[in-house]
């Protein structure tokens, strides 16, 4: 299907593409459907979601795992019910990214972060019940501490 977005004009959809937020995300519970785009880099650890409601409403996504080696999460049975997890292979994992106008501050959610599952295409941004993780996680900051 075509999708008119604010940022990305007029694209290709694949159905196969499309998750659903039963619950919708904090701020936009009444958003369900969205989009994966992919970035165009496959080495990127970075996508997008598209809201396939509100066509100005898109978020950027990261693997966490990819920036941060040592994340680590449990999903409570509440969530692995909801989601309809049956085994961990079935899951991807996001955090939301912020790109303020400094971008040596864009920082990830590792907080709450993004929970798919890949076989029936549920989603949900989790909260997750620690202190362990912030909303405000500054990539470029973990990026350096991993060189040294």
């Amino acid at each position: 299907m075509i999708v008119e977005t604010k940022h990305f004009g007029k694209i290709e959809m694949k159905e196969e593409n499309i998750v659903v937020f039963e619950e919708g995300i904090p701020g936009f519970e009444d958003i369900h459907r969205y989009g994966i785009i992919n970035n165009e880099d496959p080495e990127s650890p970075f996508c997008w979601i598209q809201a396939m409601e509100k066509q100005e409403l898109a978020f950027a996504l990261v693997d966490p795992f990819a920036i941060k080696k040592d994340y680590d999460f449990e999903l409570n049975d509440e969530n692995v019910a909801a989601l309809g997890i049956e085994e961990p292979s079935q899951v991807e994992v996001y955090a939301v990214v912020v790109v303020p106008e400094d971008v040596s501050k864009i920082s990830m959610n590792l907080k709450a972060p993004v929970i798919i599952n890949k076989k029936n295409k549920k989603a949900a941004q989790v909260v997750l019940n620690s202190d362990k993780y912030t909303v405000r996680h500054f990539i470029i900051d973990e990026l350096q501490n991993q060189e040294v």
